[in-house]
């Protein structure tokens, strides 16, 4: 301990500021040590036999550790809002087998419930009177939504739909908190009214009685079994056959199906709906950041406190974090940390005014917003992912061991390179957007592409670049990233050329479109770091 100290003593980081910066300001940095001091004193939440329970043991444990939370600590600590809510999550630690309701069920209802609808299911869910799941990916289909197969048919003579899941691979499969847990789910569905398909919807269904938590006729719900890691997550599978909700069960901000079947929407309708999904992604920008720092920490302590060979007769053996290849390691990773942080922020803060501008109907920032939080989620979740793997390894034999912490971070980070979008298939959405505003400018001379895709006009060729100078770095970054689209636009022409639909074309130049989308979210990351440490605060 005394060689951390002084190597403390001889950092001049004014810690206390950085720790405000990165965790929402001094008020924010306050509240949390409060929460932090009643966790470590509160038993419930002992983690010292974590690693030797049985997976039916941990769900077990997070299952009541939750349930104390909401009926004990919330209340006795006074959390309140999403963000508290996730902050007490984060501090107990492990997973919370109830997060799907705070993180999706409830912001699903908040953005896409009429006021009505709102009144009705909003006081039961946040007094956890009814606890919710989403349920969207199925077996057959996650990404692709278009290609969701759960029906919800309109009976215009009961003023219901039919929920019905016509084949194996429309079974819900994957949601969080389904398993054991969730009485209601916000589900995804095809509407189907006036023998037609007016595309996917979200519905409140409920799954389980409130009385005994046995499934609702037509429902076959439970858990799909063991994973790779989230033991203490109850994911789930979820089968209708033919259940029967009232009308007014379709989340109705946007859209409606009037009583004789008549369908209605704003013209925008079918864009709100991402609006929960887009969230998530540019959340889990911030999740990695929190998983990869936390690994990263353990990994300097190490390296500091862990020496290896007496490199001069009569000397201590060297400190880990005194060999060049190590510092370059875990240094590479600590900015590369702190570039997912400032990114994750500016993308946070993209949603929030483009939500906004989206209640006054204004989609303009919404293509932007849906590139830019595709290219970060997969970058962010990749980086933070390879990294926790090369802290592991940059510890050597003793990161391997369970209670080293890696295992648990790499189990709880790994999947998200793949769930809410798959890290390919987002890339090459962000390269479709490029492609698509690299069409505009050239055909529409009065066309003024948003900020972040300006180069994509032409960048410039410096005469002479200074490597230390952040502005020419980022002006490399520009180059790089016109050069890949430009390259992979030749592909895809070229494949037309030679006879090819666009769709083959297209598939032909994968490999060139996702290192264009890559290209691209780099660039990005490095303006928002750029920019970022502009700022006075910073």
């Amino acid at each position: 301990m005394e060689t951390i100290a002084a190597e403390r003593r001889a950092s001049k980081v004014e810690t206390e500021q950085l720790t405000y910066l990165l965790h929402g300001g001094k008020d924010f940095v306050l509240r949390k040590r409060e929460i932090e001091i009643a966790v470590a004193s509160d038993p419930v939440y002992d983690l010292k036999k974590y690693h030797y329970l049985t997976g039916e043991e941990l769900f077990e444990k997070a299952v009541k550790a939750s349930v104390h939370t909401i009926t004990q600590v919330i209340p006795q600590l006074d959390i309140s809002g999403i963000f508290e809510r996730q902050l007490l999550t984060q501090i107990i630690g492990g997973e919370n087998p109830f997060a799907l309701h705070t993180d999706m069920f409830i912001p699903t209802i908040t953005g896409q419930g009429s006021p009505e609808q709102q009144e009705k299911w909003m006081p039961l869910a946040i007094s956890n009177k009814i606890i919710g799941c989403y349920a969207q990916t199925e077996m057959g289909h996650g990404t692709y939504l278009r290609g969701l197969e759960t029906t919800a048919t309109y009976d215009p003579v009961t003023q219901e739909f039919d929920l019905h899941s016509p084949t194996l691979t429309s079974i819900k499969w994957w949601p969080g908190t389904l398993g054991v847990n969730a009485t209601h789910a916000i589900v995804t569905a095809r509407l189907l009214t006036k023998g037609q398909d007016k595309g996917i919807h979200n519905f409140i269904i409920q799954l389980r009685s409130l009385n005994n938590h046995v499934a609702m006729k037509g429902i076959t719900v439970g858990d799909i079994g063991p994973k790779f890691g989230y033991e203490q997550m109850d994911n789930g599978f979820l089968k209708f056959e033919h259940v029967r909700i009232p009308r007014d069960n379709l989340l109705m901000r946007y859209v409606q199906v009037l009583p004789d079947g008549t369908y209605v929407n704003a013209k925008t309708s079918s864009k709100h709906s991402y609006g929960t999904m887009v969230f998530i992604r540019s959340v889990l920008a911030k999740f990695s950041f929190e998983m990869l720092s936390r690994a990263l920490t353990i990994a300097i302590r190490y390296s500091i406190v862990r020496r290896q060979t007496q490199n001069r007769p009569g000397q201590p053996e060297t400190q880990l974090l005194d060999y060049g290849k190590q510092q370059h390691t875990l240094m590479t990773l600590l900015s590369t940390v702190y570039a997912i942080f400032f990114v994750s922020q500016d993308m946070l803060q993209l949603y929030v005014t483009t939500q906004s501008q989206m209640n006054e109907e204004n989609m303009e920032l919404l293509p932007e917003l849906h590139a830019s939080s595709s290219g970060v989620k997969a970058i962010a979740t990749t980086l933070a992912s390879q990294g926790i793997e090369t802290c592991r390894i940059s510890c050597g034999g003793h990161g391997y061991s369970l209670s080293s912490g890696f295992p648990f971070l790499y189990k709880s980070c790994t999947p998200s390179m793949t769930y809410e979008g798959d890290n390919n298939v987002l890339l090459l959405q962000t390269a479709r957007y490029l492609i698509k505003v690299r069409k505009e400018i050239r055909e529409d001379p009065e066309y003024t592409p948003p900020e972040n895709v300006k180069y994509l006009e032409g960048v410039v060729r410096p005469n002479s670049v200074n490597f230390r100078s952040p502005q020419d770095q980022l002006t490399l970054y520009q180059r790089m990233a016109h050069c890949c689209m430009e390259r992979a636009v030749a592909k895809v022409t070229q494949g037309e050329k030679n006879g090819l639909d666009y769709f083959d074309a297209w598939n032909a130049a994968a490999i060139e479109l996702i290192q264009c989308a890559e290209a691209h979210t780099h660039y990005i990351m490095v303006k928002s770091f750029i920019e970022n440490l502009d700022r006075e605060e910073v």
